[in-house]
């Protein structure tokens, strides 16, 4: 075991996530922002794009949430040899995984981008950039992958590192092809595509050099050609049900964002802005969350299953407390927050009740976003999504229609059927943790058995 590995502890762990997350977030409209200085029929080819292609990510996400359990575990259990066979293996099953959904992309941008009625004006812009973007989206997939390994393995910071590089050279790469100075051809949104295939091209190299020299063992190559079916149906048991839970999320989210376009422009307006600021309050618990999974599945796979229990409800309270600190912080602040992005009365004084709302909100979503990562970690990956699944269209759709449509009660109906779904769900997955019938779910347990 490696000296990171002995002193994982969640801070060290957790706050190289919160910064990479929260870059992620804070430049993941880099294209956009930039763009806008060009042409407003740029931004729109490109949002819609960028729209098909986070849904190509969430399927490579699938393997990567895999790779961090798996290995976290079998790291837990003292077995690096297997560690490091899944570290390799995932990566060529993403890698395969990657270049098929890209060839679809290349293949047949048009007709995907003609499907979503995209304005005819906007096509070639459109297209161009998901054929560039989209035809070596498996670059993602190998990040992704490469992430995971090295946030299972404790190495937070330099995943954090490279992010930051990747976003640096995004933006410089867009500066360049854009602006066009030092007489540098000016390529709009096919400049803007290469910038960033080329960032990700860089950030996965870096990538596999720093795995390679902090942990030789995570890369057995011979493995690449030869992998072993075992470890492959593992990472589809953990990655497939996770997948389901968030194509049904994003489903669901599609269905209720047609309910409130019904009420109008400004309420679309107001959902979108106040999303925006909410993203930031449980941006604390979906990095807290993180780094509970990597210590938990580390002890899961030592058999350390006391300590799982305590660490998963000491992290529930740190991440219930900061959101409520947070969600308070924001609803002081609500008015100013709105205003940077608007002027409209209406919007902002709709978008501070919704704000005032996420105070009841977020605690909420810390038991689902905490305990459904410690759950996972532990191999018990079924349960949270049948319940998830369950409660995203049984409570969340069904009530957002009924309080918001049919009793009129608009955004703030809907805001009420989403505390009622984090809710719900956050403390069915608490009563499932107590329960402790995670015990027995690990996989290193069942490799051990089927080996």
């Amino acid at each position: 075991m490696s000296k990171n590995q002995k002193n994982m502890t969640l801070f060290a762990l957790t706050w190289p996530i919160f910064i990479e997350i929260f870059l992620h977030m804070l430049m993941g409209n880099a294209d956009t922002l930039m763009l806008s200085q060009y042409s407003d029929d740029s931004v729109a080819a490109v949002g819609v794009s960028n729209q098909i292609l986070s849904l190509i990510i969430v399927m490579f996400g699938f393997v990567a949430t895999g790779t961090a359990i798996l290995v976290a575990q079998n790291l837990g259990a003292k077995k690096e040899q297997v560690a490091g066979e899944i570290s390799i293996v995932s990566i060529a099953v993403n890698l395969l995984f990657g270049l098929l959904l890209s060839l679809v992309l290349v293949l047949f941008n048009e007709p995907i981008l003609l499907s979503m009625d995209l304005p005819p004006s906007l096509i070639e812009e459109a297209s161009t950039y998901l054929k560039i973007v989209g035809g070596f989206a498996f670059i993602q997939a190998l990040i992704m992958t490469a992430g995971a390994i090295m946030r299972s393995y404790g190495y937070t910071k330099d995943a954090m590192y490279i992010t930051i590089g990747m976003n640096i050279i995004n933006v410089i790469g867009n500066y360049l092809f854009i602006f066009g100075p030092f007489g540098i051809p000016v390529l709009g949104v096919e400049g803007v595509a290469l910038s960033t295939i080329g960032s990700r091209f860089i950030g996965f190299f870096v990538a596999i050099l720093v795995i390679s020299k902090r942990i030789p063992s995570a890369l057995p190559f011979k493995k690449f050609f030869r992998i072993p079916i075992t470890h492959v149906k593992s990472l589809l048991k953990i990655g497939i049900p996770s997948a389901g839970e968030h194509l049904s999320y994003n489903g669901s989210q599609m269905i209720i964002t047609y309910f409130i376009a019904s009420l109008g422009t400004n309420a679309l307006t107001t959902k979108v802005y106040t999303q925006n600021l909410m993203m930031f309050i449980f941006l604390f618990s979906v990095a807290i969350s993180q780094g509970t999974q990597i210590m938990i599945g580390h002890m899961i796979g030592a058999k350390q299953f006391n300590s799982a229990y305590d660490r998963c409800l000491k992290s529930l309270k740190i991440s219930i407390v900061i959101s409520l600190i947070m969600a308070g912080i924001f609803s002081i602040a609500a008015e100013p927050l709105l205003s940077i992005f608007t002027d409209n009365k209406e919007i902002i004084s709709l978008g501070k009740t919704l704000i005032y709302l996420t105070i009841i909100l977020e605690p909420g979503r810390s038991f689902n976003l905490v305990v459904i990562n410690s759950l996972r970690a532990t191999g018990d990956v079924r349960f949270p999504v049948y319940m998830g699944i369950l409660s995203m269209w049984g409570v969340s759709v069904t009530l957002s229609y009924v309080l918001g449509i049919w009793l009129g009660l608009g955004l703030i109906g809907i805001w009420i059927s989403f505390i009622a779904d984090e809710w719900l769900r956050g403390l069915i997955m608490l009563k499932r943790w107590r329960s402790k019938v995670w015990m027995n779910k690990g996989f290193v347990n069942s490799q051990e058995q089927s080996g």
